[in-house]
């Protein structure tokens, strides 16, 4: 007998992680996916592994495409400690994914809930991410997350709300490399999550509805369940592709506005005591957006802090408004304007 068609939402998963995983081994900047500047193809990959549905379509795409290209799949479940019965859902997440013949981890974690971290969702994240990244070092393999087109979707709606500004309403990437020279990909960002669930039905994998996905306390749940929804009956269908859309655009702004920022600072800043300085004529001549960057960035990257907007427009003024006011209290420096300079120093 023949065998079965292949269901669509299979197909349509599998094509976004096979595109992924030739990423990985293209240096070609036209290939499809995410560019990378990496040439071989990795040994392994690790897929984040929560047991939801999301992530296990993405588990059994990769153990299929994987397998297909002599590359290992290894899953890691992290088990965060926050509910009931955790352990248990993390170990059938790790049984699911050995039935795809997948090598299977569970990382127990212990989650901060201090100020510092931003409340328990940013700190269960945080915990998770550096077990992520741990195993991926350990294995030296680059790590795949099932975030789909709906996350990103609500990822930028709650930029939107927030007014963080275009960094924010960039959403997720679907490549980035870390300082620790840990990969992280996204193969299902032009997935909808429906897709996922459908295409876990189609090969009978049952998955894990985490109870906190559907607890209205968090921005991101209300915006899945109550907000998005309404505007779909008020705007009309699309409104989760135009988000994600409204992501794309930006980042390839974002990445050419980094590429003119590179190149201008390097003839715009210099060494100053405890810190760094930058021109102001260069500041004035540039437009408010590009100035504003320019600020952030160089902060940034001397200080490792990151300032708001209302920071950042104080210290343009410096520059283009000045009537001798200053220094400003910045995170971790100060801000002054001295003999037609901008400088930043750290505060002792």
């Amino acid at each position: 007998m023949p065998d079965a068609p292949l269901a669509p939402a299979v197909a349509e998963v599998r094509l976004a992680v096979r595109t992924a995983l030739e990423s990985l081994a293209s240096a070609d900047p036209s290939a499809p996916g995410p560019v990378v500047e990496h040439a071989a193809a990795p040994r392994r990959v690790v897929v984040a592994l929560s047991g939801g549905a999301d992530s296990l379509a993405l588990a059994a795409a990769t153990a299929f495409e994987a397998r297909a290209r002599g590359i290992e799949a290894v899953s890691v479940t992290v088990d965060h400690g926050l509910q009931p019965g955790s352990a248990a859902a993390a170990a059938r997440a790790a049984a699911s994914a050995e039935r795809l013949d997948i090598r299977a981890h569970v990382e127990t974690v212990e989650v901060g809930d201090g100020p510092a971290t931003g409340g328990p969702e940013a700190a269960a994240r945080e915990a998770r991410y550096a077990a992520l990244r741990a195993a991926a070092l350990r294995e030296s393999a680059p790590v795949l997350l099932g975030h789909t087109l709906d996350d990103q979707a609500e990822t930028v709606l709650l930029g939107l709300a927030r007014g963080s500004g275009a960094a924010s309403l960039q959403g997720m990437a679907p490549f980035r490399e870390d300082d620790d020279g840990v990969r992280w990909l996204r193969p299902l960002l032009g997935v909808r999550r429906a897709t996922t669930r459908a295409a876990c039905e189609a090969e009978g994998i049952a998955w894990w509805d985490d109870p906190h996905n559907q607890d209205p306390r968090f921005a991101r749940v209300r915006a899945r369940n109550r907000v998005l929804p309404v505007l779909e009956e008020e705007l009309g269908p699309g409104i989760a592709e135009a988000l994600a859309r409204t992501a794309e655009q930006l980042r390839e702004d974002a990445e050419a506005f980094d590429e003119m920022i590179h190149e201008t600072i390097e003839d715009i800043v210099e060494p100053a005591e405890a810190g760094i300085a930058v021109s102001v004529a260069a500041l004035q001549a540039n437009p408010a957006a590009l100035r504003n960057r320019i600020i952030r960035l160089v902060v940034a990257s001397e200080f490792g802090v990151s300032l708001t907007r209302r920071q950042t427009l104080e210290v343009a003024r410096l520059a283009t408004d000045w009537s001798g006011q200053g220094p400003i209290d910045l995170p971790s420096c100060t801000a002054r304007r001295q003999a037609g300079r901008i400088v930043f120093a750290a505060r002792g």
